[in-house]
């Protein structure tokens, strides 16, 4: 028996291996998207660069100090810039491991971990150079200090907790409904009289916790007055809430186990599961989409991006585990593990790709095809900011470079004659309009071709204006080649009709 539980947990340690390896570390040299490029100007220029004054919540994070390291190393480098949200992923899958041996079943720990790496948005904020790994880091390690100082009552796990809890806020400030499941948790024991901390004892260590949450909460109350002029998304519908939640992967388990469970007619484990343990991992799944849907509606101002509810995905593998071990006999969870990751192996690994890619959108190589299309530095190239905050005035077509709106020409630079243009996504501004009429009138017939590079559907909106002009009635355009979310689409006047760049 004892050599097959090490045959089992070498084969673990083997697929987990080729897991991270395949979803993870082979993301890493792909094109940096757009907030990873905010990343690196934060990490060059500072957080007091004038740029940054349109979106000041933007570099108001602790996570901008390993990146910073990183660059201090070896530069930019899309590699080196991804290795802090790796390690800090890396570590909250092993937290999660911990909390599901403790709170759910002791030999329960593997299968939890791997049920996360079954989430695509957990593979991506993997290797995202982004403040959310760290986020989901500290959640988890909070919540394991939490119920190792309500287990044990020691001063030194409550003051870890307090400081990993409150690393949380100062990480990403849209992190805030995380708070109410640690104090309910907290209550839920205490009142059940589950743990020998006192009330003194818990009054002390959330004391504590608020000293250091404070500037980092003066600082959101601040900044709420501009939340208008930074929402990118409508107000979530009842459908993106419960989508929100990634049931999809506990349904799977879950059924999986009940077929399994019928089949051997397996007994469950964890029937005696506590209350307060059910009521954490729901809080934790529910806290962020819950939370931040309220925010919305209760505001107007819709913060319900995908990306920050990512402090929840672990418990999506905690859920899950709980729902398997009503229905799994304890001496199956490493072979159930063992199969569940060569499924995620499977059906997660982009087996279409050789190097599976971050994100949809490649700057980078649109980058190099239009500097490739660029044939004299008087090339008018007409760069369409990605931020939203890219608005007439803050936006001019004199806006000062390098600066935040345009940060991906820091990035990735481009050569020719950068014309900038407003974040045009929803609509088109009069003033862009207007810039864009004097360039048809004047700069373009003089250089006999242009380029616009930007996100597709701001390139898309604009390519059709452009080729709706009486003016460039009779000019071509065409892509420069397929770059996802992002495209580089020239226009060129016909050979024979006037000056034309050669």
């Amino acid at each position: 028996m004892k050599n097959r539980n090490l045959r089992v947990e070498i084969l673990l340690v083997a697929l987990l291996t080729l897991c991270i390896g395949r979803l993870w570390l082979m993301q890493l040299p792909s094109s940096f998207w757009v907030d990873e490029m905010a990343t690196v100007f934060v990490v060059h220029h500072g957080s007091a660069d004038p740029s940054l004054a349109v979106a000041p919540q933007v570099a108001s994070s602790l996570y901008y100090w390993l990146p910073r390291l990183i660059d201090r190393l070896i530069g930019i480098s899309e590699i080196g810039y991804r290795i802090p949200s790796i390690l800090a992923m890396g570590i909250a899958l092993w937290l999660v491991g911990l909390l599901a041996a403790r709170l759910i079943h002791p030999a329960a720990g593997w299968f939890a971990a791997i049920v996360c790496l079954g989430l695509r948005t957990i593979n991506y904020h993997a290797a995202d150079a982004r403040p959310y790994a760290l986020g989901i880091c500290l959640a988890a390690a909070a919540l394991w200090f939490l119920v190792r100082w309500l287990d044990t009552a020691t001063w030194r796990n409550g003051l870890l907790f307090a400081i990993f809890a409150a690393l949380i806020l100062w990480v990403h400030l849209i992190y805030w409904p995380f708070y109410a499941v640690l104090s309910v948790y907290v209550l839920a024991r205490l009142l059940r009289k589950e743990t020998p901390v006192t009330r003194m004892h818990a009054a002390v260590v959330f004391g504590i916790l608020g000293l250091i949450l404070l500037p980092a909460l003066i600082q959101a109350i601040g900044l709420f007055h501009e939340a208008r002029n930074h929402v990118i998304i409508p107000l979530p519908t009842p459908k993106q809430l419960v989508v929100s939640f990634q049931a999809r992967m506990v349904l799977i388990c879950g059924i999986a186990a009940l077929m399994l469970h019928f089949v051997f007619r397996w007994r469950g484990e964890s029937k005696k599961m506590a209350g307060s343990s059910l009521a954490l991992i729901a809080g934790w799944w529910m806290c962020q989409p819950v939370g931040l849907a309220l925010f919305s509606y209760a505001t107007g101002y819709s913060v319900f991006v995908p990306r920050y509810l990512s402090l929840s995905l672990p418990a999506v593998g905690l859920a899950a585990t709980v729902v398997v071990s009503y229905l799994m006999s304890k001496e199956y969870w490493k072979p159930a593990a063992l199969a569940l990751a060569a499924g995620v192996l499977l059906m997660k690994g982009s087996w279409t790709q050789t190097w599976p890619v971050h994100d949809d959108s490649n700057w980078r190589d649109a980058a190099h095809a239009v500097n490739q299309a660029v044939v004299n530095p008087g090339t008018p190239v007409l760069c369409l900011s990605p931020f939203i905050e890219a608005q007439w005035p803050v936006w001019r077509p004199d806006y000062k470079l390098p600066g935040f709106l345009y940060c991906h020409l820091e990035v990735y630079p481009i050569r020719g004659q950068t014309c900038l243009f407003p974040f045009t996504l929803y609509e088109t501004p009069q003033e862009a309009e207007q810039y864009a009429e004097s360039l048809c009138r004047t700069v373009f017939p003089a250089s006999g071709r242009f380029i616009i590079y930007g996100g597709r559907v701001a390139a898309t909106r604009w390519r059709e204006w452009f080729a709706a002009r009486p003016e460039l009635a009779n000019w071509s355009n065409r892509k420069l080649g397929k770059f996802d979310g992002v495209d580089a689409v020239i226009f060129e006047k016909p050979v024979g009709s006037g000056p034309m760049a050669h």
